[in-house]
């Protein structure tokens, strides 16, 4: 009897496009080939194109007649919908979380000191700074919540890795930011620690925003 099977070719398409070719900001304003994504991860251009359909239907590329797959630079409103997206959400996570003792107080921790070794490498860092605060999102408990804020992943890693690019010592800052909302949630503020993500968001948003 054969094990599990493992992911299809349009499967395996789709998270490589989505958490490495789409969190690039280099690709952005640019065509994504298709043979090159196939040749990197040994599949043919079938899943690649089964891939981009799924992509697109999400908005997240945009499929150009005789062209291909296209990556459209986010534009300020896109960055600034995300933004009041994940503010709405992680701020009731964390009004939740402290209502209910589930904060992930030490893992939140953990991530924050792993991004003090990561400040050189900018897709490391922002990585590990989606995971901070999608691990307060899942401490909510609400599995279609968790769901809905997995599916920014992508607008999320691409949008901050372009604010660490825009901003000289923005990954010292996050670091900062980070640890106030952690000091926040342990303290049991909810006032403090929903004021805090907000302060972190907005930053980020003027960054991206200004520039």
């Amino acid at each position: 009897m054969q094990g599990a099977d493992p992911l299809s070719g349009r499967e395996k398409a789709y998270e490589f496009l989505k958490d490495t070719i789409l969190a690039d900001p280099e690709m952005q304003g640019r065509f994504i080939s298709e043979q090159d994504v196939a040749n990197q991860i040994g599949v043919s251009r079938t899943p690649i194109r089964e891939a981009l359909l799924l992509l697109a239907a999400e908005d997240l590329v945009q499929l150009v007649p005789k062209r291909g797959a296209y990556v459209a630079p986010l534009s300020s409103r896109q960055i600034s919908e995300l933004m009041e997206l994940r503010g709405i959400v992680e701020r009731y996570a964390a009004e939740r979380t402290m209502t209910e003792g589930t904060v992930p107080l030490r893992g939140m921790q953990e991530l924050v000191e792993r991004q003090r070794f990561l400040v050189e490498d900018a897709r490391q860092f922002i990585d590990v700074d989606r995971q901070f605060h999608a691990l307060l999102v899942a401490a909510t408990g609400n599995e279609l919540l968790t769901k809905t804020y997995e599916g920014l992943r992508a607008r999320q890693v691409r949008a901050g890795v372009v604010a660490l690019y825009r901003a000289h010592g923005r990954q010292q800052a996050v670091i900062d930011e980070h640890n106030v909302i952690v000091a926040a949630l342990e303290s049991g503020d909810v006032e403090a620690a929903t004021a805090a993500i907000t302060a972190h968001l907005d930053t980020t948003l003027k960054v991206l925003l200004n520039g």
